[in-house]
């Protein structure tokens, strides 16, 4: 495999912008070496500025769900793009993807698109608070809900890879106002309220989380969180940018049956494209201006090009459920056969799974949460990282990340990184 395309590309990137990455975790700091340097994509495949060819488990972080250049997709962006790429003005499209969401996800009665989860995440806040007059908010160690200042307090995803716990550049005012539970743990988040109960405006959660590797609420862990944020008159706040419309074509709120007060959306709503979103009740989202005082604006929010994108992947979703079938028993089958792998070699391994997102963590215990989660063998993962790529295999390059099947992944696919894993164990 040669890299050294990306190599001259990383050494002049890191001249001009900072780490040479424009997002941390892409910098491989986490498993050593080189960044890789991606120029194409097409289907279950990423292809690199020196031609090498790679089975993709990012996924582009998830919303790639249908494969790379889905041509269903390219059509949709350019006829599109024929009519011009942003107005600044409210569009027939707008109200087209607003109606779909509106008919396939559980309690979504409006919504405001935005350009990304982080902005999705950053407004829902400010809408609880407002909503609720309240200041205070729950999140959980290990939980990445985007950078904006409020969610940077022992956050997941690149945090942990970088081991940063709190960010700089967070005033004291925002760390006194984020109050941190530990997932899985419903009594952390009983402590919390306990010790303020007429404060807090939000609870904020990855109902699934995938910023810590892929870790599964335990039973009744969220309904149990429902229940507390409707004593104490807490918004509660799905964080779905990864899980809504993956999991299922409902998301979370589906799968488990529990409703949230409002739901954050990002990535697979914009087929790929920059996009986010977040909705749920009425009388909560009339908050938002121009109907309320909260205020939120983008001139870019509902962009035609990513509402095409987005229109198209949710639709064909809709009319094709068997997907998600699909992607799940792909998923089920490379988590068991590489755990097969792992136990006959006595490898200790803990790979954790919900529909088509998964996480390979070397341990001998159980992962239900962040201190779970880093207690792992991170050097076996860094090896194990390096074989595969190696190999023509490109995982998440931190073990603090989700891995997620797309529809393009095959059984092909599939033989090729269990047959990598055992030369990596030989």
């Amino acid at each position: 495999m040669n890299i050294q395309t990306s190599i001259d590309l990383f050494q002049k990137a890191n001249r001009l912008i900072p780490g040479g990455v424009n997002s941390p975790v892409r910098a491989f700091k986490s498993v050593g070496g080189n960044p890789i340097f991606m120029q194409k994509a097409k289907g279950a495949y990423l292809y690199d500025e020196d031609g090498n060819s790679y089975i993709d488990y990012i996924n582009s972080w998830g919303p790639m769900i249908l494969g790379h250049a889905n041509d269903l997709i390219i059509e949709a962006v350019n006829k599109a793009a024929q009519h011009s790429f942003s107005f600044g003005t409210p569009t027939r499209a707008e109200v087209d993807i607003a109606a779909l969401i509106n008919s396939i996800a559980p309690n979504i009665e409006m919504m405001r698109f935005v350009n990304s989860g982080t902005e999705a995440c950053m407004s829902a806040l400010r809408v609880a608070r407002g909503y609720t007059k309240k200041h205070k908010f729950i999140k959980f160690a290990g939980c990445y809900h985007g950078h904006a200042d409020a969610f940077l307090v022992e956050a997941g995803s690149g945090m942990a890879t970088f081991e940063i716990q709190n960010s700089s550049g967070i005033t004291p005012g925002v760390h006194s106002d984020t109050l941190v539970a530990e997932y899985n743990n419903i009594e952390s988040v009983k402590n919390l309220f306990n010790k303020y109960p007429n404060e807090i405006a939000a609870l904020i959660i990855e109902p699934v989380a995938g910023n810590m590797g892929c870790i599964p609420p335990d039973p009744e862990f969220l309904a149990q969180i429902k229940a507390l944020c409707v004593k104490y008159d807490t918004v509660l706040i799905f964080d779905e940018v990864m899980t809504g419309f993956r999991l299922t074509i409902g998301g979370v709120q589906q799968l488990y049956g529990i409703e949230a007060d409002l739901v954050t959306y990002g990535k697979i709503i914009g087929g790929g494209l920059p996009v986010g979103a977040f909705g749920g009740k009425r009388e909560i989202m009339e908050c938002v201006a121009p109907l309320g005082k909260v205020y939120q604006a983008g001139t870019l929010s509902g962009n035609p090009l990513a509402v095409a994108a987005g229109f198209t992947t949710l639709k064909y979703l809709k009319e094709n459920p068997s997907v998600y079938a699909q992607i799940e028993n792909t998923t089920t089958t490379l988590c068991k056969e590489l755990k097969n792998i792992f136990n006959k070699k006595n490898i200790p391994t803990c790979i954790n799974q919900v529909g088509s997102m998964m996480s390979v963590h070397f341990t001998e215990n159980e992962v239900h949460n962040f201190v779970d989660a880093s207690h792992c063998d991170m050097n076996m993962f860094k090896q194990y990282f390096h074989h595969l790529l190696a190999n023509g295999i490109y995982l998440p390059p931190s073990a603090y990340e989700s891995w997620f099947i797309g529809h393009a992944i095959s059984p092909i696919e599939i033989e090729k990184t269990l047959s990598a894993t055992k030369t990596f164990l030989n």
